[in-house]
């Protein structure tokens, strides 16, 4: 049987069994479920040489946009909530992160969600602020943005990230924004991250794949 290694993937920290991200302040202005657009679910199966397997879910999404108080034009906020998950099949151990792919007048529904291409795509770290993201970005440009918890799952169990309101913020956007999520999942059987270098070990195959939402508008 195969074994892989791969190096500079960043442990990920988190013990809870269900991880949750709430957005504050937001929620208690008559944002809730009943003036969300609901947005599709979707699901994606990797399969490995070995027979190993991954499924990635993604369920009960939805987004608001919400009017800022400002109105001028020059920013847009919305509130995404949804529930994504990962499970392995027998043997089968990885971890899962939500990432937010957004762009400024740029349609992301086509957009990989790599770092080539012909968008100026911005360096990955922004404005970090409580239950949500900044994303100072101008006409023209896009970001990929990590939400910040990621979930690991051990073999037979499952890894569960939930987001609640989650604030995305474009304070410097003056036309329409556009967003999407990208829930990215690694794993495999034996897979473990070093402590001390980051090493990623396993043995058979070595899978990753990304499931990516539903694209939405922020008005």
């Amino acid at each position: 049987m195969s074994k892989f290694s791969k190096l500079g993937l960043r442990r990920a920290a988190g013990a809870c069994a269900i991880t949750a991200v709430a957005a504050i302040g937001l929620a208690s202005m008559g944002t809730g479920n009943a003036a969300a657009a609901p947005l599709a679910n979707g699901t994606k199966s990797v399969s490995g040489l070995d027979g190993e397997k991954i499924t990635t879910k993604s369920e009960f999404n939805s987004q608001y946009s919400v009017a800022r108080v400002a109105n001028n034009g020059l920013g847009r906020t919305a509130l995404l909530s949804g529930t994504f998950s990962a499970e392995g099949s027998e043997g089968v151990s990885g971890k899962l992160t939500i990432y937010i792919l957004a762009g400024c007048q740029v349609d992301v529904s086509g957009f990989s969600g790599e770092t080539g291409g012909t968008l100026s795509v911005l360096p990955s770290p922004s404005l970090t602020v409580s239950g949500g993201i900044s994303l100072p970005i101008a006409p023209g440009e896009a970001t990929i943005q990590p939400v910040s918890v990621s979930k690991s799952f051990d073999a037979g169990s499952k890894a569960y990230v939930q987001l609640q309101d989650f604030e995305i913020e474009f304070p410097n956007c003056g036309g329409y924004a556009s967003a999407r999520t990208i829930a990215q999942v690694m794993g495999g059987k034996g897979y473990e991250i070093s402590d001390d270098d980051d090493t990623v070990t396993g043995e058979g195959t070595f899978l990753k794949s990304k499931l990516y939402g539903q694209p939405f508008f922020v008005s």
